[in-house]
């Protein structure tokens, strides 16, 4: 009974290493970002839909700030029917990435 404390801190201790070593990839976020253009804009174009919804604007927003609000979306914590479902939708590296590459727009 002993060795069952040891391998779950073992299990969680590994789970945690794997969430701390995910890095944005920006060069891979294109292939994600099809959901996201439809209102906070293609790159280089302007959407109407923050003019008329006041949808926010994401391009060169901190990477952090992405992550964490669409983490929020994915919890509940934010409310936006349309942003719950992307959200849950996308991975922990797909999150990362999409962040990555908003963070370096203007």
């Amino acid at each position: 009974m002993t060795k069952l404390p040891a391998v779950l801190v073992i299990a969680c201790t590994s789970l945690a290493a794997q969430a701390a070593d995910i890095v944005g990839n920006a060069a891979a976020a294109p292939a994600k970002i099809e959901m996201c253009i439809g209102c906070h804009a293609i790159p280089g174009y302007k959407a109407t839909f923050p003019e008329v919804f006041q949808v926010p604007k994401i391009g060169g927003q901190n990477a952090k700030y992405i992550e964490t609000a669409l983490k929020a979306y994915q919890k509940g914590d934010r409310k936006h029917p349309s942003m719950k479902g992307i959200a849950t939708s996308l991975s922990d590296q797909d999150i990362a990435d999409i962040a990555a590459y908003y963070s370096k727009q203007k």
